[in-house]
């Protein structure tokens, strides 16, 4: 298939969403390809996805664990995806806040998953935030990254109910099977040039 959508995927940790993405976009007929992944983290399961999966892989030091990208990583990534051609950049449990170039420079094709249904429970550990407050329907949202944390236009969002025995676990285990599914038909809707930002609403093109 020809004209591929060029994705890279940014991840700090086990790498299930980058691996159900990767998978995805190797399929016959998809419109993407996921052509590298970077990660901030050397220890990254998502390292091992990629190299059995034959990824071409990149780590750059961001800065401190855990806080905002620092401006030089932030270039650096920058200059990276341009020289590769990247189209879409999509955050699968990158544990930084992305700014300044790359996220100027890629507004409006950044995309990131979260655990959630957005604007409820934002940030880390969306999925105890919404066993603490009680609620009986969880879930996950993809959405486009803007300035703020997890603030961005959402693209397709997918519902979860809270059982009355789950844990941080059992919940977490359903949300992500969910995100898999949401994120790769996310990816593909943008691909096919489906998407159109307005505002704060993304709108669809069912076709």
């Amino acid at each position: 298939m020809g004209n591929l959508l060029n994705v890279a995927v940014m991840a700090s940790g086990r790498g299930t969403n980058f691996k159900a993405l990767a998978e995805n976009c190797a399929r016959d007929n998809f419109p993407a390809s996921v052509r590298l992944l970077l990660v901030d983290n050397p220890e990254a399961g998502a390292l091992n996805v990629a190299k059995r999966m034959e990824i071409e892989t990149f780590i750059v030091d961001c800065g401190p664990k855990g806080g905002t990208m620092s401006m030089e990583s932030s270039r650096i990534i920058c200059d990276l995806f341009q020289e590769k051609e990247i189209d879409l950049v999509c955050l699968a449990g990158f544990m930084r806040i992305v700014k300044k170039d790359l996220l100027d420079k890629y507004h409006g094709r950044i995309m990131n998953v979260h655990p959630a249904l957005l604007p409820s429970f934002k940030g880390l550990d969306g999925q105890k935030q919404a066993l603490d407050y009680g609620v009986r329907f969880s879930g996950c949202t993809v959405h486009f990254v803007d300035k703020g944390v997890d603030t961005g236009p959402i693209i397709i969002q997918r519902v979860v109910p809270v059982k009355q025995d789950d844990t941080e676990e059992t919940l977490s285990l359903r949300i992500l099977k969910e995100e898999h599914l949401a994120y790769v038909r996310a990816v593909r809707l943008f691909a096919e040039s489906r998407l159109k930002i307005s505002g704060r609403r993304v709108f669809i093109d069912e076709q």
